[in-house]
């Protein structure tokens, strides 16, 4: 009886190895399934966000700071005592139609800020990457948030060139040849603010 007993326990240790290597075999590949990144919900539910983070990850190379000679002033609102341009040389356009531009403000006292900002059209969002310092370079923002595009009196300059030159409908901006040619036609200006 003895026997027996020792023998079925003998019997049924392999056969219970063999059931747990052929359940190791079935639910290996299911776990690497589900921590992989490619079956990870987030990626599915934001639309591709992810994707387009990691895109804007990437650092931003800073243009040659702007010169006098390429600046193109464009109009806020009538009221405005502040001169606003944009360097001709810093603009790129990109296939998503995110515009990337050097903006110069002049204030009436004669003081000038320098920026390297973009403006994403399909999200009326803006983002400032950089500011330019009086030895002509520059500082990278702290804070490199795309940031919602608001009509109000105060910093119109992004309300204007979102809704009046670069992203205004029926617009056609492919390139920086378009941004440039649109800035010096005045934009579309029928919604120009007093």
């Amino acid at each position: 009886m003895k026997s027996t007993v020792h023998e079925l326990r003998r019997r049924t240790r392999p056969s219970r190895a063999v059931s747990l290597s052929r359940l190791a075999c079935c639910f290996l590949p299911l776990v690497a399934f589900l921590s992989s990144p490619a079956s990870s919900a987030s990626d599915d539910s934001d639309g591709g966000s992810s994707a387009k983070q990691r895109a804007e990850a990437i650092e931003v190379r800073f243009p040659p700071f702007p010169q006098a000679e390429n600046l193109i002033p464009f109009t806020v609102s009538a009221t405005a005592e502040n001169k606003f341009m944009i360097d001709s040389e810093s603009l790129s356009v990109t296939p998503e139609r995110v515009v990337y531009f050097t903006l110069v403000i002049v204030s009436s006292a004669g003081a000038r800020n320098v920026s390297y900002e973009a403006i994403r059209c399909a999200t009326g969002e803006r983002r400032v990457f950089g500011f330019g310092r009086s030895d002509d370079t520059w500082s990278k923002a702290r804070n490199e948030q795309w940031l919602r595009i608001e009509e109000s009196t105060v910093n119109r300059q992004y309300a204007a060139l979102f809704g009046e030159y670069f992203c205004t409908v029926g617009t056609s901006l492919r390139d920086a040849d378009d941004a440039r040619r649109i800035l010096r036609s005045g934009g579309n200006r029928t919604n120009l603010r007093p």
